[in-house]
């Protein structure tokens, strides 16, 4: 399988509180709850009405499934990418790449100069981020907690645009 975008494959298009319940089925098969990082149902809600909270999502044409999506905000001359998660089977496809080229063009249209994101330490996302031009900018000591008591760090990264 090819790891290059096929615009066959998905497409992806601004969301809204309708597809929440989808986004929630996407996270929980993306995210290992181990480790703490997935939202709750409420969390999402309560943000995407927020002034700046956008939602895109990734869906396949043929089943119209969301595949993945992205959760993202704009506060003045910043931009946060909030939540990124790709279906399990759906993943070396190119679409968490697509959503964060997605995220930045959508933070440099509404002006934003500055963009950030926080992942896991040891999470591969760390790879997709630092090629997309993302710099480490600071380290939370422990924040994860993986199964057996083991501690990860939250790392942040930045990106100016």
């Amino acid at each position: 399988m090819s790891s290059e975008p096929q615009l066959a494959d998905y497409r992806v298009e601004p969301g809204d509180a309708r597809d929440l319940d989808e986004v929630i089925t996407v996270m929980q098969a993306a995210f290992d709850p181990s480790f703490g990082e997935a939202w709750t149902r409420s969390q999402c809600a309560g943000i995407l009405p927020m002034s700046g909270v956008a939602l895109y999502v990734a869906r396949s044409p043929e089943s119209d499934e969301m595949i993945g999506f992205s959760l993202q905000r704009v506060v003045a001359d910043e931009a946060e990418l909030l939540l990124l998660a790709i279906a399990p089977p759906w993943r070396g496809r190119g679409i968490a790449r697509a959503l964060l080229g997605q995220f930045i063009e959508e933070a440099r249209g509404r002006g934003a100069h500055r963009l950030h994101l926080e992942v896991r330490d040891g999470n591969p996302a760390v790879r997709m981020y630092r090629r997309a031009g993302f710099d480490l900018a600071g380290r939370r000591s422990k924040y994860y907690h993986g199964s057996g008591g083991q501690l990860f760090d939250a790392l942040t990264f930045v990106r100016t645009i």
